[in-house]
């Protein structure tokens, strides 16, 4: 069945009071909600639910919200094209090495060498497949956080098509939480962690930020890898901080080199220390201590 995303702009201040009325409203129905800053000069924010069925009165529900909020709003419906991504996005693409990790798809099968750590990746619709700078530096962080403390667990908040969590378990062995605020992107997240061999280690739930039960069940962690943008990542700083044990790790990605200091800054005053900086390609990868 195809999947229609629901969708609005407003100001951060109208999107954070319409994202909250809408969780609260759809929490029992199990809908995966987000907002996404879309334009910070012009303050533009994107709420977004995505549904399958009933659209139509899941669209009249959103509508009597706003109207409840005296925040009338033009809601737009998007279909989520069913597309073979996996053949369209990977058609060129050459395989990553970071340490002793070996993303590729399909097509470089026979580049693996002796030792790699080898993550197989068919992920066109879920960001990261370490073919970005903020993917591969995770990756050489983790290999060298996770080498070095020995984590017995993990989280991979906003885990794309689920890189970072299959290399995680790859590596260390070790149960990991794998979320991501887009249902598609989840989907991806399970189809790869099936495809290495790692869907027992690795659970793949839709959640936004940290709003989902399975973080009350799941947490605290070791270890937390979130490779998303620098804003939200500064916003998030209070409930990393109530996430994770105390003495844990934090690896931060999505992060342009300018926007380093204030990203550190936003964590140190939740407690943690800034370790390393590995920079590659203008963007930089931040280790931090609970």
């Amino acid at each position: 069945m195809a999947q229609i995303r629901l969708h609005l702009t407003a100001g951060k201040a109208e999107a954070d009071r319409i994202f909250a009325a809408l969780d609260a409203a759809f929490e029992d129905d199990g809908l995966p909600l987000a907002v996404l800053e879309v334009d910070e000069a012009a303050d533009i924010h994107e709420v977004s639910l995505y549904a399958e069925s009933d659209v139509d009165a899941v669209e009249a529900r959103i509508n009597d919200i706003l109207a409840g909020l005296a925040l009338p709003k033009q809601v737009e419906r998007e279909a989520l094209p069913d597309i073979d991504w996996v053949a369209r996005s990977l058609e060129g693409l050459k395989p990553v090495r970071a340490g002793r990790f070996f993303v590729h798809g399909a097509h470089d099968r026979g580049k693996r060498r002796s030792g790699d750590l080898a993550i197989e990746i068919e992920a066109g619709l879920a960001f990261g497949t370490g073919h970005h700078g903020t993917t591969a530096g995770c990756l050489e962080m983790l290999e060298q956080v996770v080498l070095r403390e020995r984590p017995r667990d993990a989280l991979d908040l906003g885990t794309g098509s689920a890189v970072l969590a299959i290399a995680l378990t790859k590596l260390a062995h070790i149960p990991v939480l794998a979320t991501d605020i887009d249902p598609v992107a989840v989907r991806v997240a399970a189809a790869n962690a099936r495809l290495n061999h790692v869907k027992s280690l690795v659970e793949t739930v839709t959640a936004p930020g940290f709003h989902h039960p399975i973080f009350a069940r799941r947490a605290p962690f070791d270890l937390i890898v979130a490779n998303i943008l620098a804003r939200p990542l500064m916003r998030l700083a209070p409930q990393m901080a109530r996430h994770i044990r105390l003495g844990g790790s934090l690896v931060l990605s999505g992060i342009l080199d300018r926007q380093r200091d204030a990203v550190i800054s936003a964590y140190v005053g939740q407690s943690f220390r800034h370790v390393r900086t590995l920079h590659r390609e203008g963007w930089v990868t931040i280790h931090l201590k609970r």
